[in-house]
Order: C-alpha cells, then sequence, then structure tokens
C-alpha cells in the first residue's frame, strides 16, 4: 500500500497503531502515526483585528473565489486582475490551485475526498489573509457547490464574491497546451474535471464571465467594478475600495 490512508483513533488509553483493510483481499498493517485532534486549545484574543489590519492598507478585505473548469482561463483572469487591483495600490495575493499544490496541498490528489480537503484548506488560508486585510483572488477548479459554499461561510458577510469563468469543456480542450484534456479522454487520466469527475457550475453567482469573445483584461474590470461597487456598498471599515 503506497497511499496515504485515514485510520480512526478510539478513545481508549492507549491508541493502537494497528489497521485492517477489506476490499477485495484482506490486509492489514500498522500507521505511521495516527492523526490525533487536541481538545485542549481555544481561541486566543488578540488586540490588533481585521479592521485595524484593513484601515492600515486603506481597503476592505475581500474573497474574490474563481472557480470553472480547467482551462477555462481562470488563473489568467487572476493573474490580469491582480496587475489591475496592484496598479491602484491594492494589496492582494493570489492562491493559485497548481501552485498551492506544489507546497501546502503537495499530499492530495484528485480524489472526490482530496478535492474536498484541497478547497477546505484553501478557503481556511484565504480567510486568514483577508483577515490580514488583504484582497486575496482564489484560482481553483473548486469543482463542489458544497465546498464552495462552505468557504463562502466561513468569510465575513458581503466579503466573497464567487466569480464563475464559464467557458464551454470544448473551448477548454481548444486551449489546453499540455494536452490533458486528450489525456484525460484516452484514460490516462483519472480524476479529471468535465471528463471522468463532475463539475458543478454555481447557482447563483455574483458574476458570471464567458470568456469567448473577451480578452483577460477586460474580464479582469469586470470583477474589479463589481468590487467597487459591492465593498463601497457593504464598507464597514469607514475605508473607501
Amino acid at each position: 500500500m503506497t497511499e496515504a490512508a485515514a485510520t480512526e483513533s478510539r478513545h481508549v488509553k492507549r491508541i493502537t497503531r494497528n489497521f485492517i483493510l477489506a476490499n477485495r483481499a484482506a490486509s492489514a498493517g500498522m500507521t505511521d502515526s495516527p492523526l490525533c485532534r487536541t481538545e485542549n486549545i481555544r481561541w486566543q484574543t488578540l488586540e490588533v483585528g481585521r479592521r485595524s489590519r484593513a484601515a492600515l492598507l486603506n481597503q476592505q478585505p475581500a474573497v474574490v473565489w474563481l472557480t470553472g473548469l480547467s482551462g477555462s482561463g481562470k488563473s489568467t483572469i487572476a493573474n490580469s486582475l491582480e496587475k489591475l487591483l496592484h496598479g491602484k495600490g491594492r494589496s492582494t495575493y493570489v492562491l493559485d490551485g497548481d501552485n498551492i499544490r506544489h507546497g501546502l496541498n503537495r499530499d492530495l490528489g484528485f480524489t472526490n475526498e482530496d478535492r474536498i480537503e484541497n478547497i477546505r484548506r484553501v478557503a481556511e488560508v484565504a480567510k486568514l489573509m483577508a483577515d490580514a486585510g488583504l484582497i486575496v483572488l482564489v484560482s481553483f477548479i473548486s469543482p463542489f457547490r458544497a465546498e464552495r459554499q462552505l468557504a463562502r461561510e466561513m468569510m465575513e458577510k458581503g466579503e466573497f464574491f464567487e466569480v464563475f469563468i464559464d467557458t464551454p469543456i470544448e473551448e477548454c480542450a481548444r486551449r489546453d497546451p499540455k494536452g490533458l484534456y486528450r489525456r484525460a479522454i484516452a484514460g490516462e487520466i483519472k480524476h479529471f474535471t468535465g471528463i471522468s469527475s463532475p463539475y458543478e457550475p454555481p447557482d447563483n453567482p455574483e458574476l458570471r464571465l464567458r470568456t469567448v469573445g473577451s480578452t483577460p483584461d477586460q474580464l479582469a474590470i469586470q470583477i474589479e467594478a463589481l468590487l467597487d461597487a459591492r465593498l463601497q456598498r457593504n464598507d464597514c471599515t469607514g475605508d473607501v475600495f
């Protein structure tokens, strides 16, 4: 067995590290180290809060969550949007799906379970960055509605913006420089979103962008306009976006 597996610790004095697999072939083994979540933790109160951090940056925090198929243009649009905001003196950070898998989420694969954990971790990071006063641009396929809703609920009210990068799968496959769609259709890549793994489009995103016929810069301007209008209306810090 070469893949990581989750084990469950029972509430007993001594946590055993043995496990049994029963799926086609019976197997047994021993875990390297069980994951034990401590119950003896509490929130630490800090004197400098999110409003103070945002005021120092003279901006309102926001999380812009770009979701769409692989090759839809999420990363390119996020990059254009960050350049646009950065040029106007805004403090931003892009959380990109591929980049995060080189570090924080390098231990995750592409099963449904791993995708869910992938989004949970990224949402936690985005929340921390928003608490620091940043405008966070999240560029992830994030295929499941439930996980995107979970991310929304983690953020402060009015600071989460779901942006659906709506590109037909045929166009995504045409753009694909790495040939991932071709390989997925041939069965060489498992759990590929849109081919062998589902994608659930947003029901009611803050913004829906159809990329065909528009440049990334044009689409970035639309997102900035959304942020400008919504954040000024929901201003809670006394600062103008």
